[in-house]
């Protein structure tokens, strides 16, 4: 019995610790520094920025990036085209300021998407709703077009010329 309890204690402490690590959100980021930082990263990249709007109380925040990562085909389209960053609202920091000049995505409850252009200009707000399957987790036919049709590459000019 004492076995099985010091073994409880032990996996409890260990995933613990691993969910501290696993932290996708900074409240002590700043949000504005850090999307600056990345606008230039973006314009040399020739990338869009994907802003996760959402926190580490968010359970859809965690498994949207478990499914991206999970599938190659969503991975490979946003490692293409997007820096992604993860913008923390909780209750210790709510990013007010941030969120305000990115038109208060958070109307859309969390987690919420917001690309931003190599210029730093909002181009798109998403729910995550309408990216769902169900309760369970995300639709990849519909994340992948969302990523597709917002990725850098679908605002190529060329691919809209009429062909003589």
């Amino acid at each position: 019995m004492k076995k099985t309890i010091a073994l409880i204690s032990i996996l409890l402490i260990a995933a613990s610790i691993a969910a501290q690590e696993k932290k996708l959100y900074d409240p002590a980021a700043d949000a504005d520094k850090d999307i600056e930082i990345l606008i230039k990263k973006a314009r040399k990249e020739k990338k869009f920025i994907l802003i996760q709007g959402g926190g580490n109380w968010c359970g859809w925040c965690y498994e949207f990036v478990r499914f991206a990562k999970a599938d190659t085909q969503i991975d490979s389209v946003i490692k293409a085209g997007f820096i992604w960053y993860h913008l923390n609202y909780s209750k210790e920091n709510e990013n007010k300021k941030t969120l305000a000049r990115l038109a208060y995505p958070q109307r859309f409850r969390f987690p919420v998407f917001i690309i931003l252009n190599e210029k730093g200009e909002r181009i798109h707000t998403q729910s995550s709703e309408y990216l769902e399957d169900g309760k369970k987790s995300y639709d990849k036919s519909k994340v992948q077009t969302f990523l597709e049709i917002w990725s850098p590459a679908a605002f190529n000019p060329k691919l809209y010329e009429e062909k003589g």
